[in-house]
């Protein structure tokens, strides 16, 4: 490996002009002029001729660099992210006491971007799970087959599967069927009625394992005028939602043949329909104020034209020995 030359490669005056003999080294020519530039023993010794070329300082950071390059990263990104730190806590303006004012900003803000529930969707939501169908069904035929002679509403009011529904809904089915809202179905049982308010009790011989029983509220305080939801199954849909308002307490209702004479009804203007009776009318927290019974129409089409009836709940609650207010 050749070594890197110690002068200048340039072509010097002395290079050029032979070699004329002279005094001994330092001492002056003949002529008494300097004889040229010869190096000095002192330079000779200082840079000898196989020692290596002095490395420049920048060198010698480049190298150091090099080595310690992964550390040097890992600092530089811990400066790097402390610099954040310190300028993210000086930019961040200070939060003063939160007022009224804000509170109701940000209340505001929630109701634009994010509608709330309505008062029947949030009903329904809570008495979903306590909604029965009850199906009337024909004796079995030769094939074992059955057919549904009627259908109607009912809802849980014990956890043990008590359902109140209409003595109408039930009476003259020769077997009766239950579908819960989780699609299991089961044969019932009439246990009790009470014709004078149009109710009925039926017991499931099966359960679902997840049976939510609705919640009882007393009609006591209930004003014309309060927002009422009905939950049934009118003409077999559903379950279907309907929503309206009380519109009259204390009223009386008799049937179309003439047979019963309702009395001490709950008026309202949210829909039903034949198949809607035995459900719950329900408040705006969901809670069961009466069991749709009836409906008024004029005509023999019997269908909805704004007035439906139902049965308080403290009547129902009596048809099963109950007597929660």
């Amino acid at each position: 490996m050749g070594k890197r030359a110690l002068y200048s490669s340039s072509k010097s005056a002395i290079s050029a002009q032979p070699v004329r003999a002279g005094p001994p080294l330092g001492g002056p020519s003949a002529g008494g002029a300097a004889a040229g530039p010869v190096a000095s023993p002192q330079a000779a010794a200082a840079h000898p001729p196989d020692a290596p070329a002095p490395v420049s300082r920048a060198a010698r950071w480049r190298a150091w660099a090099r080595r310690h390059e992964r550390w040097g990263l890992v600092l530089a990104g811990g400066l790097l992210g402390l610099a954040l730190t310190v300028l993210h806590e000086a930019w961040r303006a200070p939060l003063g006491p939160l007022t009224q004012d804000d509170i109701d900003k940000a209340v505001l803000h929630t109701l634009v971007n994010k509608p709330l529930p309505s008062m029947a969707a949030k009903a329904y939501e809570k008495i979903r799970p306590s909604v029965v169908r009850v199906r009337g069904l024909s004796p079995p035929n030769a094939q074992g087959q059955q057919r549904e002679i009627g259908t109607g509403t009912g809802v849980v009011i014990v956890d043990e599967g008590l359902i109140l529904t209409n003595l109408h809904v039930v009476m003259g089915a020769p077997r009766l069927q239950v579908v819960f809202h989780d699609g299991h179905e089961a044969e019932a049982d009439v246990v009790a009625v009470q014709p004078e308010n149009d109710l009925a009790v039926i017991k499931p011989r099966s359960l679902p394992d997840d049976l939510q029983p609705a919640t009882l509220r007393s009609t006591s305080d209930l004003a014309v005028g309060d927002a009422v939801v009905a939950v049934g199954f009118p003409f077999g849909i559903g379950p279907t939602v309907t929503a309206g308002v009380v519109s009259g307490l204390g009223r009386e209702f008799r049937s179309p043949e003439g047979e019963r004479l309702l009395t001490n009804l709950i008026q309202f203007d949210a829909a039903a329909n034949p198949g809607s009776s035995g459900g719950p009318l329900v408040t705006a927290d969901g809670e069961v104020v009466g069991i749709v019974t009836a409906i008024l129409n004029p005509t023999e089409h019997r269908v909805f034209v704004g007035i439906g009836f139902a049965v308080p709940i403290e009547n129902a609650a009596a048809a099963v020995g109950l007597s929660p207010f």
